[in-house]
């Protein structure tokens, strides 16, 4: 077994001014997301532009955080809500959620679509292989910050993790790292790859909520839910796989939808 390396969660201290490894991954992540996006666009034949590709990602970025708290205090943090009215304000305790943040960035791409006169369809397919490193980066910052720890267990590669209780170290399941390779670099590879030429309309989109869907799901399996809510039911059910079943739904119903119609993507200046 590893012992974790109890990794101090602040990367740098400039006086009274603290500078986290989560922030950084989420920096990180965007970059990644800005870079990804505007090769994507200088491909012959995109219909993209750089400018369109920086707006784009502000408003993405917008989304992310602002849908990211409200969707945690929503779904995972509403007990300490209650305890403190003041705590969806209290952002420097952490706090994000993966589907608050999916939520505010599809708010967010279908107001940039209807402002640029845009298929939504279009925007959110461009958008598809983008957040994954975000991902992968994220799971990271979790992993530092040593929490969503999966279940107790003595597979060879568990982590030797503190007791919050005050008793002797856990081996637990590392499911941030099992996260920040299925979500992130695994969903990454295939939408990249996937998106290389033109797709039927709608079909990156429902491979992105598909894949994640199906990877969150099966992670949940060995990770400890949160310690406010609990198993939703029957012993195993989780608020993460709860909220990503109807991701998975959706997504299959826009691949089966895009292969029917096969609709052509606006993302590809029609040829000539």
């Amino acid at each position: 077994m590893l012992r974790y390396p109890n990794i101090d969660p602040i990367a740098i201290s400039l006086g009274p001014v603290h500078i986290h490894w989560y922030g950084i991954m989420y920096l990180l992540g965007f970059a990644a997301a800005w870079w990804l996006a505007r090769r994507r666009a200088a491909t012959p034949g995109s219909s993209w532009r750089g400018v369109d590709v920086d707006d784009f990602l502000f408003y993405g970025m917008l989304g992310v955080i602002i849908g990211g708290r409200v969707g945690y205090v929503l779904f995972y943090g509403f007990p300490l809500w209650r305890a403190d009215y003041l705590y969806p304000l209290k952002i420097w305790q952490g706090g994000m959620s993966f589907h608050g943040g999916l939520m505010g960035v599809l708010c967010a791409f279908a107001l940039f679509a209807y402002q640029r006169g845009r298929s939504i369809g279009d925007v959110f397919d461009f958008a598809a292989p983008l957040p994954c490193i975000g991902l992968f980066c994220g799971r990271l910052g979790n992993f530092i910050n040593g929490e969503l720890w999966g279940r107790p267990t003595d597979v060879p590669w568990a982590m030797l993790v503190p007791d919050p209780n005050g008793g002797p170290p856990l081996a637990r399941h590392p499911s941030q790292l099992y996260e920040a390779t299925l979500e992130g670099l695994v969903l990454f590879c295939v939408l990249w790859s996937y998106t290389r030429r033109p797709r039927p309309r709608w079909a990156p989109a429902g491979l992105f909520l598909a894949g994640y869907a199906l990877a969150r799901i099966s992670v949940e399996f060995v990770r400890e839910p949160d310690a406010q809510l609990g198993y939703l039911a029957a012993g195993w059910v989780t608020m993460g796989q709860l909220l990503s079943l109807p991701m998975l739904l959706i997504g299959l119903a826009l691949l089966l939808y895009a292969y029917r119609v096969r609709e052509p993507s606006g993302n590809y200046a029609p040829a000539r």
